[in-house]
């Protein structure tokens, strides 16, 4: 078995971690399918006020974080709904990951509020394992356990966006996928 590329794209909030990955998607799309879930702010008169997650295959939606959500996980200002995330987001990663029709996995993002889920973290571990490609991103700071144990994964790359980099490293991310990946 051929190794796969796993990159990790990681860097500072609101530098840009998601609309990098959604530029390496939009630029590859035609190539190859994608599929799990991404995540987008919310934002309520210019202010962010919460997450929502996107199954990518099929569009849906459905909110993971909010100021004024009530429920028992909080993570800095936003309370997490970890059953949606359960319930939503874990089948869209595992579709992605089962599915003939998808060639690489998304997860946006490995992030405080997701890892708040011990199921999430099992399925975060089992698609790194897998056969397919697989784009994450992943939060910078956290010294949480199951991001140590990514960074420090032989088989997974890490790349940190930056102001700098944002525009370029799509691309060289995109290179990578073409010229080491042949499904």
């Amino acid at each position: 078995m051929s190794l796969v590329p796993k990159i990790g794209i990681t860097g500072i909030p609101q530098i840009g971690k998601t609309e990098g990955l959604l530029k390496i998607i939009r630029r590859l799309e035609g190539q190859y399918t994608f599929g799990g879930m991404i995540t987008r702010a919310v934002e309520e008169n210019g202010r962010r006020v919460g997450f929502k997650m996107v199954d990518w295959i099929t569009g849906e939606e459905r909110l993971l974080a909010h100021v004024d959500l009530d429920t028992s996980y909080r993570v800095g200002k936003y309370n997490v709904d970890i059953k949606a995330l359960e319930e939503f987001g874990l089948p869209a990663i595992r579709k992605a990951m089962e599915s003939d029709e998808v060639d690489i996995v998304v997860i946006d993002e490995v992030g405080k509020m997701e890892l708040e889920s011990r199921k999430f973290r099992e399925m975060v571990k089992e698609v790194l394992e897998s056969d397919k490609p697989v784009l994450l991103t992943l939060h910078k700071k956290s010294r949480d356990s199951l991001l140590q144990d990514i960074r420090n994964m032989n088989n997974v790359r890490i790349f940190e966006i930056t102001k700098v980099n944002r525009n370029l490293l799509p691309y060289k991310i995109e290179k990578i996928l073409k010229e080491e990946w042949h499904p």
